[in-house]
This record gives C-alpha cells, structure tokens and sequence, in this order.
C-alpha cells in the first residue's frame, strides 16, 4: 500500500497540468475607485464585459474609473400602517368612525 500512496502531494490545491505551451487571454487592468478613498484593480480578460460598479472591502460601491455612472435608482417608499388606511379613509370619514365606537363603548360602561 505504501507504494502507491501519494506521498507529500497537496490533493486539490495544484494543477498537475504543465502550462507549457498554453496561451492565457489577454487581460488588462481595471480601476474601480471608491468614495472612501480605497482604489481597486481587478484584472479581466480583453473579451469580458466589466461591470459598472463593485462592492469594496469597506462595503461601499466603487464605481468603475473613466466609465459611466450607473442611473441612481429610485427608492421606494415603504408604505406604513397609515399609508394604506389614508387609501381607503378621508380623514372625515375616520372621525366619524371614532365616534361611532367611542359611542358604543359608552353605551357598555353606562356612561
């Protein structure tokens, strides 16, 4: 058994194919640049789309250099409660409502 164990190999972590004669893509050097101040270059292939914006390790969006800013997205408001009730209620409707159950939780202390 000792003869056929793979001694002092590193299973998974290396290539066992030579690079001899391979040609790698083209690659050129990418800028993003981030509002904290953090520069990043990634490389990419000549062929690659790139996109327009990358997460920094900081977590903030760098943007990529000499290229276009994305269109800022609109922020939804997120509808409340209220929101929803002012849909389906005027406000005159909605006093009308609170004195028609004030009127009936009077009736139930005897007041």
């Amino acid at each position: 058994m000792a003869d056929r164990a793979l001694r002092g190999m590193r299973l998974g972590t290396q290539s066992m194919e030579r690079t001899q004669g391979m040609d790698l893509a083209e690659r050129r050097d990418v800028f993003y640049d981030c509002p904290n101040g953090h520069v990043l270059t990634f490389p990419f292939a000549m062929e690659a789309d790139v996109p327009l914006s990358w997460e920094c390790h900081c977590g903030a969006l760098a943007l990529l250099r000499d290229g276009e800013q994305p269109a800022p997205q609109e922020e939804r408001h997120q509808r409340t409660h209220w929101d929803m009730l002012m849909e389906r209620r005027t406000i005159e409707e909605l006093e009308e409502l609170l004195e028609e159950r004030l009127g009936v939780l009077r009736a139930s202390r005897g007041a």
